[in-house]
């Protein structure tokens, strides 16, 4: 009867779309997740700049004898005011004396995705520490801390929110 054949010919059809669907989705996970590797590429990317710039700025920076930084340390809450006021976000010195560190002062940067700023601090025996640090420059929902080395230098970097930090020493 043709009830029975169009029931048939339904059966029939029914793994074929069944097949036709994982496919679908295979194919459809497989476009996904390629394109949100090369998002968490990119992302990943820009990272490893900011500290290759962060280490590459204390290259230039830190070995300045007259002239190592834009605003000296005796201008703390005007260089804090302006570089606050020119990232677009409020800053905030860290005091590292109890490490043996003084501030020595600031300066504003051009970074990849607008101005950064880098406070430098120094030691007792002249060795320097420079903070390389950038507002807005996107939500990072993780906070995690990594290590890199640039040309003889160490760099201690971190994303935290909208905000990004590199901490670049000899040491």
């Amino acid at each position: 009867p043709a009830r029975l054949r169009q029931r048939v010919l339904l059966r029939r059809a029914r793994p074929a779309l069944r097949y036709a669907a994982v496919i679908g989705w295979l194919a459809l996970g497989g476009v996904a997740g390629w394109y949100l590797h090369d998002y968490n590429v990119a992302k990943s990317a820009d990272t490893i700049a900011f500290a290759q710039r962060a280490a590459v700025a204390h290259i230039v920076y830190s070995p300045e004898v007259r002239h190592p930084v834009e605003v000296g340390a005796d201008q703390e809450a005007h260089l804090v005011a302006w570089l606050s006021k020119r990232l677009g976000g409020s800053l905030k010195v860290p005091h590292l004396t109890a490490l043996g560190y003084q501030l020595v002062g600031g300066r504003l940067l051009p970074g990849s995705q607008g101005p950064v700023a880098q406070f430098m601090f120094q030691e007792g025996n002249g060795q320097r520490l420079t903070l390389y640090v950038r507002v807005g420059a996107g939500d990072s929902k993780e906070t995690a801390f990594r290590y890199a080395q640039e040309r003889g230098v160490s760099v201690f970097y971190w994303i935290d929110g909208k905000s990004g930090y590199a901490s670049s020493g000899e040491s």
